[in-house]
């Protein structure tokens, strides 16, 4: 959203869900996601960095909601495996919501939403997700440590790889070379190995989301928008660090 002298409000079909919900209501702080399908890349990796940081988010009043493309099935099993809190996830058969908020649709090519998809994955339609999937195999070394030395991380057809190992091939205190892509093709192989639940229709696979982090008075106070996958963030490297100055 455009900067002004003053602070803009959310829109009214925004605050009129989250009126709908209970506890997200006029009068405190509100971070809401707008999720793009729950077996999306971009979902996941979202839930899992904003897991850690719920208990800060709770101190601060600031209060959470994250808004999926899914059904209850894909709800239940999302919040098993990303350990979100489930009274803190609702979904929309459709995007709705997305749409009336403006969100990108992704890539509408002719052939429908794999071709799209696939194609987005390629980087076509899609800004800055080839540099990002490239991130997680070459390392960043501003951005966090992913996998704890002493954790057991399973991957799809890989063995189970001991965290150690990441720090006897490039140290520790920041993301190793191949760490993100190893928690990558974890979510990848929880996703594909539970497609039909994760991703009940195809038609809106291409969906992206974005973020909105509200003021007690309905102003927003931080707002993105992802243009591609693998971008729910401006900083990818360290995806929540626009709540910095709210966290105290």
């Amino acid at each position: 959203m455009p900067s002004t002298d003053r602070p803009a409000s959310a829109p009214a079909v925004l605050l009129e869900r989250l009126e709908s919900v209970a506890g997200m209501g006029r009068g405190q702080r509100r971070l809401v996601l707008l999720l793009s399908q729950l077996g999306d890349f971009d979902s996941l990796e979202y839930a899992q960095a904003l897991v850690p940081v719920l208990p800060q988010l709770q101190s601060a009043g600031i209060a959470v909601l994250a808004i999926g493309i899914g059904n209850e099935a894909s709800r239940q099993r999302f919040c098993a495996f990303t350990h979100f809190p489930s009274e803190r996830l609702v979904v929309d058969a459709e995007p709705q919501l997305h749409r009336a908020l403006g969100l990108y649709p992704g890539l509408q090519q002719v052939g429908g939403p794999w071709p799209n998809l696939l194609l987005m994955c390629a980087g076509i339609g899609s800004p800055g997700t080839l540099a990002e999937v490239l991130r997680g195999y070459t390392g960043d070394r501003s951005a966090p440590q992913r996998i704890a030395d002493d954790e057991t991380i399973q991957a799809g057809p890989l063995p189970p790889i001991q965290g150690s190992f990441f720090a006897r091939a490039g140290g520790s205190g920041f993301q190793r070379p191949f760490e993100l892509a190893t928690v990558r093709l974890r979510n990848m192989t929880e996703v594909l190995g539970h497609w039909r639940t994760y991703v009940p229709r195809d038609d809106f696979l291409t969906q992206r989301g974005g973020t909105v982090l509200l003021e007690a008075d309905d102003t927003v106070l931080y707002s993105h928008r992802d243009r591609g996958i693998l971008g729910f963030s401006a900083t990818m490297a360290r995806p929540l660090s626009f709540l910095d100055p709210y966290l105290g």
